[in-house]
């Protein structure tokens, strides 16, 4: 039975997880959207929303407990003055997890993770091939060969 047993293990060791989610976090704060596979980043989405939860709550203490787990000044500063008052009127949900298609090399689902409320919208679009111009000599060249 898998009672209090909840959240994936990746594959690593519980120190290397609090790592990666540690490096994640930073990542998605500095830049607002970061891609990665999607088990990582429906777990981050977890660890994501609790600093965001401390953001709001404003005082020293969730300061500090949000320095315990980033270990960076600058991403807190970020955190606590730009991202979570954006939240202040919304219980949860603070990220959105984007299918994004697979990887090339391992055929991994890939996944953006964003803060939601941003203006533009991340898709999965697919690069479109150029037509082909319709000159007066490629129609000639396709006639005369044809």
């Amino acid at each position: 039975m898998r009672h209090l047993n909840k959240g994936r293990k990746l594959n690593r060791t519980s120190a290397h997880r609090k790592a990666l989610f540690k490096n994640m976090v930073l990542s998605l704060i500095r830049h607002g959207r970061i891609k990665t596979t999607d088990p990582k980043a429906k777990e981050l989405r977890r660890v994501a929303d609790r600093m965001v939860t401390l953001g709001k709550q404003g005082d020293l203490a969730a300061r500090r407990r949000a320095f315990a787990f980033m270990q960076s000044h600058e991403a807190v500063k970020k955190l606590f003055e730009e991202i979570a008052p954006r939240f202040k009127d919304r219980h949860g949900g603070y990220t959105r997890v984007i299918k994004f298609g697979h990887r090339r090399g391992d055929a991994a689902m890939l996944s953006i993770i964003e803060f939601t409320g941003q203006e533009e919208t991340t898709k999965a679009k697919k690069p479109r091939r150029r037509a082909r111009k319709q000159t007066a000599q490629g129609e000639e060249k396709r006639a005369a060969a044809g």
